[in-house]
């Protein structure tokens, strides 16, 4: 089988595995036409389809000869009302309509609402928003039985349909039971990734963080409540990368407050240096369509842009019609918006200071060279992932070649915007570590003979966190000879 030539593009592409796509021959395809990372939607599903996927990618990743990452994705708390007695109601448009903690089934007046813990926290003026966004209810007033509420938009509720409360943080733990079952789950199967759903506060990264121990897989905040914005800043501190998951935000939120809002995350994501995926509704048209349409388009540009370091394809590979033509797509839209001449000006009006650190001015300066020498790339020697992060924080004009001896952390970068990582054996000298670096960037195709190359490495050699070192490679042509 053919290995996957460098991608040619900076931005990643993440694809939701589903029925439409999760066998081997599906995902090969997936590969080859532009994505770098695979979900899997926790949501749906049971735990046996979700290992055989798994299962599939790495058969995959290893005859395509590229590291892929499987990011696994919780359901996280979902409110919902309980059942009624024709299986649906009407709400009247202005009417009133009661939530109530009577299990009895519901008719046009009531229905039971399953979740004691909203009723101590919900206030006159409040909303509640049920089937995404479909009905809209004001609170008229609430106890700890039950919430009256007026019907700003009426219409039909069915049974178990969910419901968001976007003016009120709810004291709901951030994993459910099912949550801690499929987060053991997917640790045990290797997950590079855990996307943790419905953060609102930093205390639900940190809950997370605690069930996952001492494991060393990265753990991704979806950004998807309004209460999560207010406390943006300290829930990227604590998380491994950020999704800006539009569609409950969507709900949640008036449709004109996302556009800004998604800049913002990207922007404070991109600052900290840790992968920023765009999520939901990309290109939703190709579920059914092999085209998108021309607002798609533009979404998905804006978000290449902005400098996010990976974009999200759902439910069009999951179980859409065309999969992947709904990659390839989203593979030439971010082709051509990186080959813009204005694309490098507009990526860089996020403003990145680097920390005092050495490290730091070293992977500033390694971009900096590339744009002053005109060099094929840069590689990087790292055991953790930390340069790589470093040096793609600041978008550098040339891919980024990461060489490193862990096969998890090769994974997990490939989400990271415009790196190719490799999993290699662990250098022991500054010889070694030319010699290799050279070989590996002509067998990649980082550069042909007379290319320059900018080298970044900790000494001692194996240490995590000692990048102290930047060095400026010429390639001669004849490094693959070498042994």
């Amino acid at each position: 089988m053919a290995k996957l030539d460098l991608r040619g593009r900076k931005v990643k592409i993440l694809a939701t595995l589903g029925p439409a796509s999760r066998g081997p021959e599906m995902i090969e395809k997936l590969l080859r036409a532009g994505a770098d990372a695979f979900r899997v939607n926790m949501s749906h599903g049971d735990h046996a389809t979700h290992a055989e996927t798994i299962a599939a990618i790495r058969m995959v990743e290893k005859q395509v000869g590229r590291p892929v990452a499987v990011l696994c994705d919780l359901q996280g708390p979902k409110l919902r009302v309980g059942q009624f007695k024709d299986g649906k109601a009407v709400i009247r448009h202005s009417g009133h309509f009661t939530l109530d903690r009577n299990p009895a089934l519901g008719d046009e007046h009531r229905v039971c609402l399953p979740h004691p813990e909203l009723f101590g926290v919900l206030r006159k003026g409040q909303r509640l928003l049920i089937d995404d966004g479909k009905l809209r209810l004001k609170v008229i007033e609430a106890d700890m039985d039950h919430i009256l509420c007026s019907a700003e938009v009426g219409g039909i509720i069915s049974d178990r349909k969910g419901v968001n409360v976007p003016d009120a943080v709810v004291p709901v733990p951030a994993l459910t039971d099912k949550d801690r079952r499929d987060l053991a789950f997917a640790l045990e199967q290797g997950a590079d990734w855990i996307a943790l759903s419905f953060v609102q506060r930093p205390e639900d990264v940190a809950e997370a963080r605690k069930l996952m121990g001492r494991s060393t897989t990265a753990l991704m905040a979806k950004i998807e409540k309004p209460a999560a914005i207010d406390r943006l800043e300290e829930i990227i501190e604590l998380s491994d990368g950020i999704m800006v998951a539009r569609g409950d935000l969507g709900v949640e939120l008036n449709p004109e407050e996302v556009p800004p809002l998604q800049k913002r995350i990207v922007a404070a994501t991109r600052r900290s240096g840790k992968p920023v995926v765009v999520a939901t509704q990309m290109l939703e048209s190709m579920i059914e369509s092999p085209a998108p349409t021309r607002a798609e388009v533009s979404d998905v540009a804006n978000a290449v842009y902005d400098g996010a370091d990976a974009v999200m394809l759902s439910a069009e590979t999951a179980s859409g019609a065309w999969p992947v033509e709904a990659v390839t797509i989203m593979h030439r839209i971010a082709c051509n918006v990186e080959n813009d001449p204005g694309f490098a000006e507009r990526l860089h009006f996020t403003q990145v200071r680097p920390d005092a650190t050495t490290a730091d001015a070293l992977a500033q300066a390694s971009a900096t060279i590339a744009q002053t020498v005109m060099v094929a790339g840069i590689i990087v020697f790292t055991g953790s992932g930390s340069t790589a992060r470093r040096v793609a924080r600041e978008r550098p004009d040339v891919p980024i070649m990461v060489l490193t001896p862990s096969a998890q952390i090769a994974r997990r970068l490939a989400l990271l915007w415009g790196t190719h990582a490799v999993q290699t054996k662990d250098i022991g000298s500054f010889e070694e570590m030319i010699a290799k670096g050279k070989r590996m960037a002509l067998r990649h195709g980082f550069g042909t003979a007379g290319s320059k190359l900018v080298a970044l490495a900790g000494v001692p050699f194996g240490t995590p966190g000692s990048t102290n070192l930047l060095h400026v490679v010429t390639l001669s042509g004849n490094e693959l000879k070498e042994r």
